[in-house]
């Protein structure tokens, strides 16, 4: 014989609420001790060609330039660094804070015949500037488009 057993529906949602936490803490590890620090915060970052230089741009507010390394290795350009948090805390002890702090690394490949000697770096206002010049070929070529009935179309750059 089976005993009654009183259905506590608060049990069942702290359960799920358990499994959830579980889920989240499985495929977005931030701020656990046991993860590394590098998969914490990841600057945002861009790149463009203009006036026949390849230009990279990446957001790093509040990092020093001094806590920045730029590598150029075959086609490959690796910017690491870090972004130190401040050991301050007010007079009550409370601290609230949305920023990210910890060690990022970001890779991209170089176009094909960029000059990685002559790569100038320049961080102003929190944004780190990488440019090099492209050879020729590289540069973006505009192409015409033939619409129907012989007209000839060109398109703005973008």
């Amino acid at each position: 014989m089976r005993a009654l057993v009183r259905w506590d529906p608060f049990q069942k949602l702290a359960s799920w609420h358990r499994d959830i936490d579980e889920l989240f803490d499985r495929f977005f590890p931030f701020g656990r001790e046991d993860v590394p620090a590098l998969t914490a915060w990841m600057p945002a970052m861009e790149s463009f060609t203009k006036d026949g230089r390849y230009v990279i741009r990446v957001d790093l507010p509040g990092v020093d330039p001094e806590d920045v390394e730029i590598s150029a290795l075959e086609n490959r350009l690796t910017i690491r660094g870090e972004r130190k948090a401040s050991k301050e805390v007010d007079e009550n002890g409370y601290r609230y804070a949305e920023t990210s702090y910890g060690k990022f690394e970001r890779s991209l490949s170089l176009p094909v015949g960029a000059d990685r000697d002559k790569i100038i770096a320049k961080y102003e206002h929190g944004v780190l500037e990488i440019s090099m010049p492209l050879p020729e070929s590289a540069v973006t070529k505009k192409v015409p488009i033939e619409v129907a009935g012989g007209e000839v179309k060109q398109l703005k750059a973008a």
